[in-house]
């Protein structure tokens, strides 16, 4: 890790220099009690705020966010390495969720009426659960927070986080926010704890549901703890996005977006493109302009305006990303640019291609989580479409074709993932869930989902008068 742990302390390390940022006291067993207890107490107060109460609340936070968004863009910036100009849009994105979120939550937390077999009346509410606790990953240190607190403080719930180690200071920096916005003490707690501090906040009677945005390993064993004490569950984990490219694509268009979808956020993303699946057809065409296209990325200081590419966040991610890439290699696959490690300060890694990428490499099977691209041949469409399935995550992924209808069709029946992008590559619309299938977890989040996955969906029956 980037972050270096004692028994009480750890320190946050600059990933563009390799410098520690500032040392962090992990809290004791009973802070973390009191914490608890404190968050329960303002859930059972704020339940009882209307939506449109707890709306006002949340939009407030999201001017907030504007307003501390050079301090929160600058300290994304320097504990995780993304370019300031990705964590300027991060921030904007933030604030929109607050926005939809409010806007929405009276008609999505509102309250339906239908009529009983008897001829009576039926009443479904959606009453919070109480206190939910997230664990939440460096990648996007702010967006990761908010999309889920967003959207439980708006159906009544009150929250925990524990974040990340190397995000630390973003961390404390949105309680900051969400103080100066107005919301009630307790209802957001940042805990700088241990793993085994954090297992025993799953067990915690007071703490009704667990939401996890990591790997799959990670939802594995978080899943089991939270399952053993039956605590509902949102896993939002890894992923290897497939982005197809057809015979009748847009080849301009499909390497300016893949290209964007590899390397955003330094690679670093969950539903980043990974797989670029080109049809025999148009194969070399791609392949040609794509690698041509990653090589004039330009590599360097994530606070220059003229950066590509930043550098990855920790140490260990880039020593594991590497091995990945070597072991590819090993079995068969082949370099088309990049893949060796730079020399000098920081954590940075090139812009890389990998051609002749086949099953049992793990630039096939696995997700590589930084600025490395496999490159895999298609016979035709529907062979581009058995192997974007064959996976064993279901995240995202995308479908060029100026065929707009067949591609939607492609999308809507065969691809088996929770979201796909075509003719194009986004992360996050507040408007549209998002989650996926497979290795890749369950639960969705946005779009309204999200209000509802820490609810109880309660039925009232009134008999026939």
């Amino acid at each position: 890790m980037s972050t270096t742990i004692t028994d009480k302390t750890f320190k946050t390390i600059n990933p563009a220099n390799g410098k520690p940022l500032t040392t962090h006291t992990l809290m004791t067993d009973a802070q973390v009690e009191d914490t608890i207890q404190k968050s329960h107490e303002a859930f059972k107060k704020w339940r009882f705020k209307s939506v449109e109460e707890r709306g006002k609340i949340i939009s407030a936070i999201g001017e907030e966010l504007q307003n501390y968004k050079k301090e929160l863009a600058d300290m994304m910036t320097s504990e995780m390495g993304k370019l300031l100009k990705q964590s300027e849009q991060e921030v904007d994105l933030c604030s929109a969720i607050c926005s939809f979120s409010a806007k929405n939550a009276p008609d999505a937390l509102k309250s339906e009426e239908r009529e009983i077999s008897d001829g009576g009346r039926g009443i479904i509410t959606y009453a919070p659960l109480g206190v939910i606790y997230g664990i939440q990953p460096w990648n996007y240190p702010a967006y990761q927070v908010i999309r889920y607190t967003i959207a439980n403080l708006m159906a009544g719930n009150s929250v925990l986080l524990k974040h990340a180690e190397n995000v630390t200071g973003t961390a404390k920096l949105l309680k900051s926010i969400f103080d100066t916005a107005g919301l009630p003490e307790g209802l957001f707690s940042v805990l700088v704890i241990s793993h085994d501090q954090s297992d025993t906040i799953i067990e915690h009677e007071l703490v009704r549901g667990v939401t996890l945005t990591g790997s799959p390993g990670a939802g594995k064993k978080i899943g089991e703890k939270a399952g053993g004490e039956l605590k509902k569950m949102v896993l939002e984990l890894g992923s290897n996005d497939a982005y197809l490219i057809l015979d009748d694509a847009d080849i301009d268009l499909a390497v300016e977006k893949c290209i964007q979808g590899r390397i955003y956020n330094n690679g670093e993303t969950c539903i980043a493109a990974k797989r670029f699946i080109a049809t025999e057809a148009v194969y070399d065409e791609f392949r040609e302009k794509f690698v041509k296209g990653m090589k004039a990325l330009k590599l360097g200081d994530p606070t220059d305006s003229g950066t590509d590419l930043g550098p990855m966040a920790r140490k260990d991610l880039r020593e594991k990303l590497h091995e990945q890439v070597q072991k590819s290699v090993a079995n068969g696959a082949e370099i088309l640019c990049g893949g060796k490690l730079p020399e000098g300060e920081g954590y940075y890694y090139p812009a890389t291609v990998l051609a002749q990428v086949s099953e049992g490499q793990p630039a096939y099977d696995d997700e590589l989580f930084g600025p490395v691209a496999s490159l895999i041949k298609a016979k035709d469409n529907e062979d581009a479409m058995r192997i974007a399935n064959d996976s064993r995550f279901g995240l995202g992924g995308g479908i060029f074709s100026k065929d707009v209808d067949t591609a939607v069709e492609m999308a809507s029946k065969h691809f088996d993932t929770g979201m796909v992008f075509i003719n194009s590559f986004g992360l996050a619309e507040p408007n549209m869930p998002f989650g996926g299938v497979k290795n890749s977890g369950y639960g969705r989040e946005h779009g309204g989902f999200g209000m509802k996955e820490f609810v109880n969906a309660k039925s009232i029956m009134i008999g026939e008068d």
